[in-house]
């Protein structure tokens, strides 16, 4: 007799709010901080109520606390990504706009950088590049991506480690300049 189809049996939202502080604590492990924890807990307890009347979970504690798991992994993903990208200044005033007076071979350098890493974007994969812009130039996740090409987030991932490995001959240029 299946027991997750009873009338008497707890919604998986029932279960994830039942449990909630041990949900927490799951995301937190991952996240570090309590509030993107509660952001991952909102979004699993999201996907769980999305789709909930259609599954049937025979064990909806483990259930919800691999949701929260693959949620909170791919907040750690994404925000490990984003801040490797960014930069923190305290006195903004002492970041100073690119200056006319550069070195002509500074800008020369720079230039022939962008041009060598051009080339290695244009000689790949429409796709390939397009995921690999989508990610680093606009910021989307994987999973964005990947519902935008109509493909897999693991094949994206593969796309963008692919573009990586074809702009691993330019990092000397970006390096020099």
């Amino acid at each position: 007799m299946d027991l997750s189809l009873s009338p008497s049996a707890p919604t998986l939202g029932e279960v994830f709010i039942a449990n909630r502080a041990q949900l927490q604590r799951v995301a937190q492990k991952i996240v570090r901080t309590a509030d993107l924890a509660d952001e991952v807990l909102q979004d699993a307890y999201l996907k769980l109520a999305d789709g909930a009347s259609v599954r049937d979970v025979r064990k909806p504690l483990g259930y919800c606390c691999q949701v929260v798991r693959n949620v909170a992994v791919d907040y750690h993903r994404h925000h490990s990504v984003e801040a490797s990208y960014r930069t923190y200044c305290d006195d903004v005033e002492l970041v100073s706009p690119p200056s006319s007076n550069d070195a002509p071979d500074r800008v020369l350098g720079g230039r022939q950088a962008l041009v060598a890493i051009d080339r290695v974007l244009e000689a790949l994969p429409p796709r390939t590049r397009l995921a690999f812009e989508l990610n680093r130039l606009s910021g989307l996740t994987q999973r964005e991506i990947a519902t935008r090409l109509g493909c897999s987030a693991t094949l994206v991932n593969f796309m963008i480690k692919d573009a990586d490995a074809a702009l691993e001959s330019c990092r000397y240029l970006v390096q020099a300049a």
